[in-house]
């Protein structure tokens, strides 16, 4: 998979190369030399997402609060 930096991609890049790992794992011939690296880069993505995610979720309630208060 790509070895850009997780800072650098966008929510939609970053779920598709989760979803690439998840299938590379689930295979049956794991490549146990790289099996460290691909959960150690999961774990960079979801944790991407997880910051993408709360951060659009605070910018819709603001958007939203403002929307009351108008």
């Amino acid at each position: 998979m790509s070895g850009e930096p997780t800072d650098e991609i966008g929510y939609a890049s970053a779920l598709e190369e989760l979803q690439g790992i998840l299938s590379e794992l689930e295979a049956e011939s794991v490549d146990v030399d790289l099996l460290a690296a691909r959960v150690e880069r999961a774990d960079g993505l979801i944790r991407l997402c997880r910051d993408r995610l709360e951060t659009a979720r605070l910018k819709v309630e603001q958007v939203v609060d403002a929307l009351d208060d108008a």
